[in-house]
C-alpha cells in the first residue's frame, strides 16, 4: 500500500513530457481524482508545504518561485498582477491644437499608453455617476501639459540636410509632458517626480510653423478596464523543469546530449578519464524535447516538470517597483477571498 501512495503522489507531482505527448496533466488537485489514495485537502499540509523563494530583483524586473500552489491559484495571480492592480494613466485629452500631421485620435490614443509615474495608492478613484467635476480634483486627477512648437534652426548650416540640424523640437518625446500640479498638489507631492516613466518615447515628429497644445489627465483605473493601467510588460509563470538522467551517459553521447538542452542545463565532467554527462541546472531548460529525436538517447533521460512549483517573472511597466506590483497583487487576492466568505456569511444567514 505504501508503494501504491508513493507511486500515486508522484503522479500527482510530476507532468511527464514523453515522445508523442504530455503525461499526468491535471488541471486542478480536486479531492477525487485518485480513487482510494488521500488527498483530501489540508490547511496544515498546506502551510507546511508553500513556501515564496524570491531569485532576483532589479528595478524593473523580479523572478520568484511559488511552491506548494495549485495552477488555479497560480493563474489567478498571475491575472490580478496583469488586470487588477490599479494604476495611473491618461484617460482624457484636451487637444487646443494640433497642427501636426498626426490625427487627434490617433495622437490621443498614444498618449494615452505613456506609462505615467505616479503611485496610484496615494489617489481615489474617479466618480463614475457624472457628479464631479469636468476638470477632477487635487484626490482623483494628475494633469499633464504638452506644449511645443518646431521652428528653423538659426544656427543650422546652409548645407546640412539634417532635420537635428535644421530645425528645433521637431522630434516630441514624452520627456516634453510636464506635470501641471491641481490644487495643493504641489506641495503634497513635493518630493514626487510625476510625470512620464521614460523620456524617450516618440509621440509626433514636426516641421517649421507645426505645434502642440494639449492638457491632459490622468485617472486610476485597472487593467481589465483598458490595457493602459496595467502596470506589467509581462506576467508570465512556468512550471519547474525537471531532467532526469537514467543512465550515465559518457563519451560522445555525453557531447551530444549537452547540446540538445539548453546552455547551462547539462555539463560534462571528467571522472576517472572518461567525459561524463550531469543535470547542472535544469531550472534553464525550456522543454524542448530535441533529445527526443535521438533514438540514443531518449530511454537514457526522463523529462518531467514538477506541477506545484511555479516561476513566476514579472517585468514592471516602471510605475511601480516589481516587488511593490507583487504585494499589491497579494492584497487584491486577499481582498477577494474576505469579499467570498463574507458572500458565504450572508448567504448562510438568509
Amino acid at each position: 500500500m505504501a508503494a501504491i501512495s508513493q507511486n500515486v503522489e508522484e503522479i500527482r507531482s510530476r507532468v511527464i513530457l514523453g515522445e508523442f505527448g504530455v503525461r499526468n496533466v491535471h488541471s486542478t488537485d480536486f479531492p477525487g481524482n485518485y480513487p482510494g489514495y488521500d488527498d483530501t485537502w489540508d490547511m496544515q499540509k498546506f502551510q507546511e508545504k508553500f513556501r515564496i523563494d524570491m531569485v532576483s530583483l532589479d528595478d524593473s524586473t523580479l523572478e520568484f518561485d511559488m511552491v506548494g500552489i495549485d495552477a488555479a491559484l497560480a493563474n489567478a495571480f498571475r491575472r490580478i498582477l496583469i488586470a487588477e492592480v490599479p494604476t495611473m494613466a491618461i484617460e482624457k485629452v484636451f487637444v487646443y491644437n494640433n497642427t501636426s500631421i498626426v490625427q487627434d485620435e490617433v495622437l490621443a490614443h498614444r498618449l494615452g499608453l505613456v506609462p505615467i509615474k505616479a503611485d496610484p495608492r496615494l489617489f481615489e478613484y474617479r466618480n463614475s455617476d457624472g457628479s464631479a467635476e469636468e476638470e477632477g480634483s487635487e484626490i482623483d486627477t494628475i494633469q499633464l501639459h504638452l506644449k511645443i512648437k518646431c521652428t528653423r534652426n538659426p544656427r543650422a548650416s546652409k548645407e546640412s540636410s539634417d532635420p537635428r540640424e535644421l530645425y528645433l523640437n521637431h522630434m516630441v518625446y514624452s520627456g516634453d509632458i510636464k506635470w501641471a500640479p491641481i490644487g495643493n498638489q504641489a506641495d503634497v507631492f513635493a518630493e514626487s517626480s510625476i510625470g512620464p516613466v521614460h523620456k524617450d518615447i516618440l509621440i509626433a515628429q514636426l516641421r517649421p510653423g507645426q505645434e502642440l497644445d494639449i492638457i491632459m489627465h490622468c485617472v486610476k483605473g485597472i487593467g481589465k478596464d483598458h490595457a493602459k493601467f496595467s502596470p506589467v510588460a509581462t506576467a508570465s509563470y512556468r512550471l519547474l523543469p525537471e531532467i532526469t538522467l537514467l543512465e550515465p551517459v559518457t563519451g560522445e553521447k555525453a557531447a551530444r546530449l549537452q547540446r540538445c538542452f539548453s546552455p547551462g542545463v547539462i555539463q560534462l565532467q571528467e571522472v576517472d578519464g572518461e567525459t561524463v554527462a550531469v543535470v547542472a541546472n535544469s531550472r534553464l531548460d525550456t522543454c524542448s524535447r530535441e533529445v527526443l529525436r535521438h533514438d540514443d538517447l531518449k530511454n537514457l533521460v526522463k523529462l518531467g516538470r514538477v506541477r506545484n512549483h511555479f516561476i513566476f517573472m514579472v517585468e514592471s511597466t516602471g510605475i511601480l517597483p516589481p516587488d511593490v506590483l507583487v504585494t499589491e497583487a497579494i492584497k487584491v487576492l486577499m481582498t477577494k477571498c474576505q469579499r467570498f466568505l463574507n458572500e458565504l456569511d450572508s448567504a448562510e444567514m438568509d
